[in-house]
């Protein structure tokens, strides 16, 4: 008689353990066990400091013309270039170091996006206004028309940092609302865990 067990069934010591392609089953979206009380997560792109300095080098340009022109162009080439030079530079340098960071934090009330080191812009959605979450495994900014805090009309809005995994949230006013964020299936976890169940849905669908 042979001692060892069934090929597939679980040790008695080990009851959550199991052979073959089932050793990497992920636990259930509701296991409350899983979820912190707060959840974290970010993203990162650092080729966003590229255009940074790209931005801080045509400011740079518009500061050197006011201050070491010899004006002998004329005033108003003059004015149009270091206005022109600065506008830019302040454009691009807002609109990357806007979004090379993205961090999400969920609570038992909401989910709290901040962009940026300094978290401007920033979003707050109460979890009662979410009827689900989704994950999503690849995010582009060519599906959105690039990075940053976007919107189209048959997609909604989302804030795009970087490509690869991120959330959906389905919002009860119809809209949805995309984030790229790391481990996004932790937050999809942990969002999913917290929502209130609703008449005729299940919480999470």
């Amino acid at each position: 008689m042979r001692d060892h067990p069934h090929e597939g069934a679980a040790a008695p010591d080990e009851p959550g353990t199991t052979d073959g392609a089932d050793s990497g089953a992920r636990p259930s979206s509701g296991s409350h066990a899983e979820i912190p009380e707060v959840w974290h997560g970010s993203a990162t792109n650092r080729i966003q400091w590229l255009l940074a300095a790209i931005g801080a080098a045509c400011l740079a340009l518009g500061i050197e013309l006011a201050v070491d022109s010899n004006w002998t162009a004329g005033l108003a080439p003059l004015v149009m270039s270091v206005v022109g030079c600065v506008a830019v530079g302040l454009l691009v340098l807002f609109g990357t170091l806007a979004y090379v960071h993205v961090a999400v934090r969920v609570d038992k009330d909401c989910l709290e996006v901040r962009c940026g080191h300094i978290g401007v812009p920033r979003r707050r959605i109460p979890l009662d206004d979410v009827v689900g979450a989704e994950f999503t495994p690849q995010v582009t900014p060519r599906h959105w028309g690039g990075w940053g805090y976007r919107w189209r009309p048959e997609q909604g809005t989302a804030v795009v940092v970087r490509r690869g995994e991120g959330v959906v949230l389905r919002l009860d006013d119809g809209r949805d609302f995309t984030i790229t964020v790391d481990d996004a299936e932790g937050a999809v976890r942990a969002i999913r865990g917290r929502l209130r169940p609703r008449k005729g849905t299940p919480a999470g669908a």
